[in-house]
């Protein structure tokens, strides 16, 4: 199934587990925390990690995301009532409506064609009050991390929180003009095997800027790491933060 890990309340479960709060989260959360009480939309906010995070120091959090299954995951976790959770993509956005957006664990990356990413950021930027701030990462594709989704380097446990142990590992199936599609393969402890697919755009640090250029925005930086260092010396990532015109 396409994106099952974040549609089959199974794979959610195994998601989860697999993603606790991390540096990434820190990153993010200091980011946003620069602008205290701040409206901030998370786009793509899964099972809600990062979303309750910031309502947890006092920002006014709405959670958005096409996948039923883990918002309803995330609705289920301790004051998730603190957050507004919406069913949809960034077309249902209302304008004006946020100080502060994020897109956290590579969600930019989902909008895979052209237009489809322009179109995600005009939306943003709709949604965002003048001089409001968009925070995302891509990883960096001169790092080609996905030369380690294989079967070997990527083999891993995961423990559930009922204790059951799942077997997961992820292998490439294509790689052409930038997009890259995958699919993890999971095993339960009965024997059951599920498999969740998808593509991911890997764009290079000038085609980000120009498409947040063209989309109305300007970069304030972009960093190659979780600690803030410069692009190429961090972790093979790009940390944009981006403000609207």
């Amino acid at each position: 199934m396409r994106h099952a890990e974040f549609c089959d309340p199974r794979l959610v479960l195994v998601y989860d587990a697999e993603c606790p709060w991390s540096r990434e989260d820190d990153f993010f959360l200091s980011v946003v925390n620069e602008a205290p009480s701040s409206r901030v939309l998370d786009l793509g906010c899964g099972t809600g990690r990062l979303a309750l995070g910031m309502v947890a120091v006092g920002h006014a959090v709405t959670g958005v995301d096409p996948a039923r299954a883990s918002l309803e995951a995330a609705r289920a976790k301790s004051n998730a009532e603190r957050v507004t959770w919406i069913e949809g993509t960034s077309s249902i956005l209302p304008a004006g409506s946020f100080d502060m957006a994020v897109m956290t664990s590579h969600v930019a990356q989902f909008f895979v064609g052209d237009e489809e990413w322009a179109g995600t950021l005009s939306d943003l930027r709709r949604s965002l009050v003048s001089g409001g701030r968009l925070v995302f990462d891509s990883r960096d594709p001169q790092a080609r991390r996905w030369e380690r989704w294989n079967p070997v380097d990527s083999r891993r446990r995961i423990v559930l929180p009922d204790g059951r142990t799942v077997s997961a590992w992820t292998e490439v199936t294509a790689v052409q003009g930038g997009a890259v599609s995958f699919t993890h393969h999971y095993t339960f402890p009965d024997g059951e095997r599920l498999v969740s697919t998808a593509t991911l755009r890997f764009r290079s640090e000038e085609l980000i800027r120009s498409s947040l250029r063209g989309a109305g925005f300007a970069v304030e930086a972009i960093y190659g790491g979780w600690n803030r260092e410069p692009v190429g010396t961090g972790d093979g990532e790009f940390l944009v933060i981006a403000r609207r015109c």
